[in-house]
C-alpha cells in the first residue's frame, strides 16, 4: 500500500458516493467518482440559479439629460 491509498486525514467522505476519500482522489474515493463530478460539471448539473436585473443589460429608461434632445 502506497501514500495515494491511503485515506484523507481528517476524513471526509467522498461527495459522490459518501465513502472515505482517499489521497489519490482527494476530495473523491475512488476516479469513478470524480469522472461523475467532472461529468457533472461539464454537462451544467452545479449551476447557481439567478434572477437578472433590468438595470444591468443596459436597455432600461435612458439617464436624465441624453443625447435624445440634442437633435
Amino acid at each position: 500500500m502506497n501514500d495515494n491509498d491511503l485515506p484523507v486525514d481528517p476524513q471526509r467522505p467522498c461527495p459522490i458516493c459518501g465513502k472515505p476519500a482517499l489521497v489519490k482522489f482527494k476530495p473523491f474515493c475512488s476516479k469513478r467518482c470524480a469522472d461523475v463530478d467532472l461529468h457533472r460539471w461539464l454537462s451544467g448539473s452545479y449551476v447557481i440559479p439567478a434572477t437578472e436585473d433590468d438595470d444591468e443589460d443596459g436597455d432600461s429608461t435612458p439617464a436624465p439629460g441624453g443625447d435624445e434632445d440634442e437633435r
